[in-house]
């Protein structure tokens, strides 16, 4: 049974609505409009989370609900409710109706109809895999961590799984529906070692079910990473401070990517005027080699979506092109008023939330050098392999990130590891003193989380291992 099938059963089998009048009610409701659409949406979710020895919280979640949107040139209108009804339905279209009241607009054309290829299999994670048999594996975690190394004191696991039914119903008649499942396992671990205590955290995830997660060669890598860098910040010393050549990793440093660059390319900031990268297509904006692309299309990945929350088919979008601004993402309301395609980035939390132009998977692409011989290049710096938090100004670009697992390099070799190192800079700054691009782009384990005025959207990160100079670190020692 195909998603479209799959999701009238679900939204119109057994609740009150009715697909005939929820048609003609949209249709009525967003008459004169420019855009809109009747989101709905079926979500469960779960998470079961162990913490020293025990099973300390297990929840369950189900919700069911829509949202509908009516779009009048810059504004719009938008209403949800937990109740599939006729009733509340027509509610919202009352509201909604509100900002296309004495206003003529000219109706935006239906997405483009792709082949909806399903990225990711449709099967519910929640119901393929026991409780028991997720209590028993956190279980396992636990004590596979504890054995592994005496000086743990302290583990923490979890597993968190979700399954997404939505679909996108347009004043035409035009129809889209996508099927989302979503995993996440995480593993944390806290040692000690001469009274002196260090913490260490891995995990893994994407639209799969449990069942690959069950093996031991898929999560004793993760317990094995945790310990890593927990006993690694053992030997750490302070961080120091100042201007210097810095290596960030493959893989998951491409959150800073994500952050520093990544949101100042959404549509919304630059028809707004309000990102550094505004009014800046076809210019220069990075090393020359920089490609940086988001592509919402890559199998089983975290934040790859069949379509997006407004219906378009997802797509790979090249944004910036050896060093080259290329284009934006966009969703349907801005990609409109900019006089553009929109990207297939027009993503919501849920059905309480109107969409907005977000990211998928956004990764630099790989370049031509090795990664050692990068890391050998480096006079005086910090090799940052892994980062914890971060975040970024996206008017000006500037940007504070917090490595969390990072080295002292000096002569081109790798010295002891560092500790509360922080890299300060500019986006587009940052991008222009590329000078070295690896040969191992690689993406991260699939555990990625993106905040944006209220909303949390699954993403994927990468990047090759790159080498930038004069940014500055903050630390507590003296370069």
């Amino acid at each position: 049974m195909d998603h479209l099938a799959q999701t009238d059963e679900i939204f119109f089998s057994g609740t009150n609505l009715d697909q005939d009048k929820a048609q003609q009610i949209v249709r009525q409701a967003l008459a004169g409009a420019d855009d809109g659409e009747l989101f709905l949406e079926m979500r469960h979710s779960e998470m079961l989370a162990f913490d020293d020895g025990r099973l300390k919280s297990a929840s369950y979640d189900q919700s069911s609900g829509f949202g509908l949107r009516a779009i009048a040139g810059e504004a719009h209108g938008y209403a949800h409710a937990g109740e599939l009804s006729e009733a509340a339905l027509r509610r919202a279209a009352a509201s909604v109706g509100a900002v296309t009241k004495g206003y003529n607009g000219t109706a935006a054309l239906a997405p483009v109809a792709g082949s909806n290829r399903p990225l990711y299999g449709d099967g519910n994670p929640l119901n393929e895999m026991p409780f028991d048999a997720k209590v028993s594996l956190l279980q396992e975690i636990d004590a596979f961590a504890r054995a592994a190394d005496p000086r743990v004191v302290q583990v923490s696991a979890s597993l968190a799984g979700s399954w997404q039914a939505v679909q996108i119903m347009r004043a035409d008649g035009e129809r889209v529906a996508d099927i989302r499942p979503l995993v996440r396992i995480n593993v944390s671990v806290v040692v000690e070692q001469d009274g002196r205590m260090e913490s260490g955290s891995a995990g893994a995830g994407g639209r799969v079910m449990f069942d690959q997660y069950m093996q031991p060669d898929s999560w004793q890598p993760q317990v094995h990473e945790a310990l890593r860098i927990a006993t690694l910040n053992l030997d750490s010393v302070a961080a120091p401070a100042g201007e210097m050549e810095i290596v960030l990793g493959a893989g998951w440093p491409g959150v800073m990517l994500h952050e520093a660059v990544g949101h100042g390319l959404e549509g919304d900031f630059n028809r707004k005027g309000t990102s550094v990268f505004s009014g800046r297509v076809g210019e220069q904006v990075a090393s020359k080699g920089v490609t940086v692309v988001d592509d919402g299309t890559m199998m089983d990945r975290r934040g790859s979506i069949t379509v997006d929350d407004e219906g378009t088919q997802s797509r790979r979008n090249v944004l910036i092109e050896n060093g080259i601004l290329c284009g934006y993402m966009q969703d349907r309301q801005n990609a409109r008023l900019m006089g553009v395609e929109a990207t297939g980035n027009g993503r919501r939390q849920s059905y309480e939330h109107a969409p907005m132009p977000r990211m998928t998977n956004t990764f630099m692409e790989g370049g031509t050098d090795n990664p050692e011989e990068i890391v050998a290049s480096i006079k005086k710096g910090i090799y940052a392999v892994n980062f914890g938090g971060g975040q970024v100004d996206i008017t000006s670009g500037k940007f504070v990130f917090s490595a969390s697992e990072a080295y002292l390099v000096e002569n081109g070799k790798i010295g002891a590891p560092v500790k509360g190192a922080t890299l300060i800079g500019n986006g587009p700054d940052a991008m222009s003193k590329i000078s070295m691009i690896g040969n191992d782009m690689a993406l991260d384990d699939g555990v990625g989380t993106c905040g944006k005025a209220g909303q949390s959207v699954p993403v994927g990160v990468g990047q090759p291992t790159v080498k930038m100079g004069g940014v500055t670190v903050g630390g507590t020692e003296a370069a």
